[in-house]
């Protein structure tokens, strides 16, 4: 079969397309952005400043059209201080996690990212919202259902938008593989299966039960969880994350096979079912003792596979019933959803990935734990 290779697009013809619709859903919005003169970027605050921000999001900021670095929350201010000199924004705008209210008085800041260990979300983000700013979180959300809560509550008291950084919801193998979930042509997906997972150092924070919520499930299961909602759902997702969620799951936690560096309530390796409500089955597996970086959706009409980094940055390989699909050039998945938000923001419509998104994925990690311990189905209740 002949290979789909898409033909260039532009960023800009690119961020067009995700907006497609959005003049229908625009809202008012009282909170900063909103008023900021067309061609100015939006201001962007990062929270955290480890792996992810340095080696991700930052570089990103650099190409962002819609918006650009304006200040950081770190614990030393003695890295804050090369970021602002390598991104070009004053020292005033490093602030310290104690000191984050103090971003209601800075202007040049639109926009929180926050980009801390999962546990100290909620934290993070409810110090943003009551700043004034619009927040995006990374994933998970929160290491519980609760924490999601009261985050979106801090949100929608401050009046300022929401978001969870899924920034596959950005990339143009994951919107084709939504698109042809849709279309009568390819959908539906009624079978999934995946495997991510990685070996993870000792040490780690993410084994850290208070700072990560569990283990591989949070950090990498989340993504298998995301992709099965994507295949099942196609693109009602954003307005309908919910219908996109499964009805019951069904797991088993596999036995430690390095029981010093996964303690009690941190799972080493784990194996899952999710049940949709019109038949469709996914069935997975993540590790932290290594694994693999795969997913396949196929239905009675066709099959869609990410043959290998299905859910990383680049370098993704992806087989279809109608031959591979090959995307050209490469896109920054981080900047495309940092303007994508930015562009939310500025004409007051929702993010296709609303904090709401972010919660439903927490009920669903929650129901899978609840099956690996009790061994029962679990219905899941969004």
């Amino acid at each position: 079969m002949n290979s789909l290779r898409v033909p260039p697009v532009s960023r800009r013809t690119f961020l067009g397309q995700l907006s497609v619709g959005a003049a229908g859903l625009a809202l008012a919005s009282s909170a900063r952005g909103a008023d900021q003169p067309p061609g100015k970027k939006l201001g962007v605050a990062l929270v955290g400043l480890g792996s992810y921000s340095k080696g991700q999001l930052g570089p990103a900021l650099k190409v962002t059209e819609q918006c650009r670095l304006a200040g950081v929350v770190t614990g030393s201010r003695e890295k804050g201080a090369q970021w602002a000199k390598d991104y070009g924004f004053s020292e005033k705008a490093i602030y310290s996690y104690d000191t984050m209210g103090q971003m209601a008085d800075n202007k040049d800041i639109d926009i929180v990212y926050v980009v801390t260990p999962n546990g100290l979300h909620v934290r993070d983000v409810i110090a943003a919202a009551k700043a004034g700013k619009h927040v995006i979180c990374e994933k998970p959300l929160g290491n519980t259902v609760a924490e999601c809560d009261a985050m979106l509550a801090a949100c929608k008291a401050a009046k300022v938008k929401f978001s969870v950084g899924y920034r596959l919801h950005f990339d143009p193998y994951h919107r084709e593989m939504m698109r042809r979930a849709k279309d009568p042509a390819f959908g539906p997906f009624l079978q999934m299966t995946g495997n991510r997972g990685f070996a993870l150092r000792p040490g780690a924070w993410r084994a850290d039960k208070k700072l990560a919520g569990g283990g591989p499930m949070m950090d990498l299961g989340v993504y298998l969880i995301q992709g099965a909602c994507m295949a099942y759902g196609g693109t009602t997702l954003g307005g309908g994350a919910l219908d996109a969620a499964p009805v019951a799951v069904t797991a088993k936690e596999l036995p430690k096979t390095k029981p010093e560096q996964f303690g009690a309530g941190v799972e080493e390796t784990i194996e899952w079912t999710m049940e949709f409500k019109n038949g469709a089955k996914a069935e997975f597996v993540t590790s932290y003792v290594g694994g693999k970086d795969t997913f396949r959706a196929e239905g009675p009409k066709s099959w869609w596979e990410f043959k290998q980094k299905a859910f990383t940055y680049r370098g993704t390989v992806v087989d279809t019933s109608t031959g591979p699909v090959v995307y050209e050039p490469f896109v920054n998945q981080q900047a495309l959803q940092m303007d994508n938000f930015a562009e939310c923001v500025r004409e007051g419509r929702e993010s296709r990935v609303p904090g709401e998104m972010g919660r439903r994925d927490l009920v669903i990690i929650e129901a899978i734990f609840e099956a690996a311990r009790t061994g029962k189905k679990v219905a899941v209740k969004v």
